[in-house]
């Protein structure tokens, strides 16, 4: 009797840290990789942190070689001819009410130079990212891959 109610505890507590495992990886802190919208191959890996409750990305790796020394020639503020490799391209972005989504911020496209503000949503149990720019009523959704 008394070790099946020890079995039931363990079974317990191990399905309990399981849940919460589960649910801190709905969330978009943690290194993503990037898609690129007209190929479809992948770009970069960019990391995604919180500092007090604000996000930000930071792009990790390009992907492709012959990137490694690209700049963001089209930027039109303080990012403007610096490297991609290192830069922060989200900012800003915070846990919205209904805790699905994080909002408020802005996503930053290195290839054109446009700010987007910006929406992230973990989907697929925090496997995959949904990442929309958008201006006024046009967006741009993209699915970012968790690597960790």
């Amino acid at each position: 009797m008394q070790a099946a109610l020890i079995r039931t505890l363990v079974a317990g507590c191990t399905l309990a840290l399981g849940a919460g495992a589960a649910l801190a990886q709905a969330t978009p802190v943690g290194l993503w990789k990037t898609i690129d919208d007209e190929t479809k191959k992948e770009k970069s890996l960019v990391r995604i942190a919180d500092s007090g409750g604000t996000l930000t990305g930071t792009v990790e790796k390009l992907l492709d070689p012959a990137k490694q020394n690209s700049v963001c020639d089209k930027c039109t503020d303080a990012r403007k001819d610096k490297p991609v490799l290192g830069m922060t391209i989200v900012q800003g972005a915070k846990r919205s009410a209904d805790g699905d989504t994080w909002e408020g911020g802005e996503i930053l496209d290195p290839n054109n130079g446009k700010l987007y503000k910006l929406r992230l949503k973990p989907t697929d149990g925090g496997k995959t990212l949904e990442v929309r720019g958008y201006i006024g009523p046009f967006y741009r959704n993209q699915t970012w891959l968790r690597v960790e």
